[in-house]
């Protein structure tokens, strides 16, 4: 009996179809050994991978009643149909295996299988053969349709172990980015707690001895301070992010002045800019103070890390302006420079933490890629959000939102916010 062709191409188009369907690979692999039996009306199929480190083939998938019998049963390379298909990567049949020695006869004892005909085809993966899918005893003879829907259905079992090993590939390296997140997290808590308390005691006596010392010291004990203040920035900008990430940054809400913000930051950043040769000022609306439902101390950390930046990479005579003004429902501020700008492959990354726009051997800068993280977190934090745009040797602009009602009721309030 022949296979009519009209019911052969419906049946591999509803097993290609099952390719994309959310079953276990188990599951499809025995549907396509159950379509290989069906299409070239043989007796049995199976499916062999290739082990690599053994040079032998293992029984990957058999109809159940085998199942038992062969689950341990090896396949070598040499002297077998599989391994015969394996090397020359093409398919094989054979219509009477008593008269060929590439049969390998102890599968059938191990089975109480008699194989009298087989045909095999390779699996092939980015043009690599990775298996074999074999079919046995059909009463006629084989044909070169019988191979062509071998060749077929082996190209989709090909594709489904292929699918299953990228898939395995994915979650191990998710299990593997999350352990890895978990470790990072746990090192900078426990870095950052270990650190405050020494820290503390070096600026305080730092500064205790500052006042002691004459004048002769004061160059090297103000050395001290400087860097111990800046180790200190750098700490508390890890535990910022690190405590948002976690779920534990808590914010106090109540209603400030954007504009007294700028103002402040403005006024804090003149001595730095004027020893750079800088320009720096604020444009806020007259008789308008911006009043927001904010943490006002991280708005202004946030402020302080957009000013610092600007001032950071804009050379002698350029110019800073800090920009506040009301927009529908949210106060937007901006802060704008005409500096190194930043180049377009970069732009994407310039908020992650770490992330230095500047290589670590060529950079002139300084700092450790954190205030601009630090400086997302906190407007994310209260709900509002932070961008940029730039253009490489013109400049940047860094704008971010803050609604002006806080979703929080009471003039005061503490709330944690988890990503």
């Amino acid at each position: 009996m022949t296979v009519d062709p009209m019911k052969t191409l419906e049946r591999l188009l509803e097993v290609s179809r099952g390719l994309g369907d959310p079953v276990e690979i188990e599951t499809y692999l025995q549907s396509l050994l159950s379509a290989a039996a069906e299409l070239t009306e043989s007796e049995s199929a199976s499916l062999l991978e290739y082990d690599e480190a053994a040079q032998e083939f293992y029984f990957r998938h058999v109809p159940w009643f085998h199942r038992e019998a062969v689950r341990s049963a090896r396949v070598p390379l040499n002297e077998s149909v599989a391994g015969w298909v394996f090397l020359h990567v093409k398919p094989l049949v054979i219509d009477d295996t008593a008269k060929d020695k590439r049969h390998y006869k102890k599968i059938d004892k191990l089975a109480g299988f008699t194989t009298k005909s087989i045909l095999a085809a390779p699996l092939i993966v980015n043009g690599k053969p990775v298996g074999v899918f074999e079919v046995f005893n059909k009463k006629e003879k084989y044909s070169e349709r019988d191979i062509l829907v071998m060749e077929s259905l082996a190209a989709l079992a090909a594709t489904a172990l292929q699918n299953n090993m990228l898939e395995k590939s994915v979650f191990s390296s998710q299990d593997e980015a999350r352990e890895l997140d978990r470790l990072k997290n746990e090192f900078i808590a426990i870095a950052s707690h270990e650190l405050r308390t020494p820290l503390g005691l070096i600026l305080g006596h730092a500064t205790f001895l500052k006042e002691l010392l004459g004048n002769e010291y004061h160059e090297q004990v103000d050395s001290i301070i400087r860097n111990s203040s800046r180790l200190k920035d750098i700490i508390e900008s890890l535990t910022s992010v690190d405590n948002y990430e976690t779920g534990g940054a808590l914010i106090r809400s109540r209603k400030v002045s954007v504009s007294r913000i700028i103002e402040d930051v403005t006024s804090s950043f003149h001595d730095m800019a004027r020893k750079k040769g800088i320009a720096i000022k604020k444009e806020t609306p007259q008789g308008n103070d911006l009043w927001v439902d904010v943490d006002s101390g991280k708005i202004a950390i946030v402020l302080s890390n957009l000013v610092k930046n600007a001032l950071t990479f804009t050379n002698e005579k350029g110019q800073v302006i800090i920009r506040g003004e009301k927009q529908p429902d949210y106060v937007q501020v901006a802060v704008q420079d005409n500096g190194l700008g930043i180049p377009s492959n970069d732009l994407p990354r310039v908020f992650d933490r770490f992330y230095q726009v500047e290589s670590h051997l060529t950079r002139r800068h300084g700092g450790m890629g954190l205030g601009l993280s630090v400086a997302k977190v906190m407007v994310e934090m209260h709900g509002g959000r932070i961008w940029v745009e730039s253009a490489e040797g013109l400049g940047s602009t860094f704008t971010f939102l803050l609604p002006v009602i806080s979703k929080s009721s009471g003039p005061e309030t503490e709330k944690a916010f988890v990503e």
